[in-house]
């Protein structure tokens, strides 16, 4: 488990060391486009193998993560 440790608190520290440039780019055009593509190609998956009546709240939920990341905030 030592190397596994090593790599979780070497990504915390690059986080840590960067979280400035990581808000920044979160928060672009390009991570707008690409957010959107990813999280409609995701909501369309779950749609196919959960029963209608669940749409709304993938819809609501994919709406949640969407206002999170790119330019689009709520």
């Amino acid at each position: 488990m030592g190397a596994l440790d090593d790599i979780t608190k070497k990504a915390q520290d690059f986080v840590e060391e960067n979280k400035e440039k990581i808000s920044e780019v979160l928060g672009s055009e390009q991570a707008e486009d690409i957010s959107d593509k990813v999280l409609d190609g995701v909501a369309e998956a779950a749609k196919k193998v959960v029963p209608e009546e669940h749409h709304a709240k993938i819809d609501d939920v994919r709406g949640n993560v969407d206002g999170a990341i790119g330019t689009d905030k709520k």
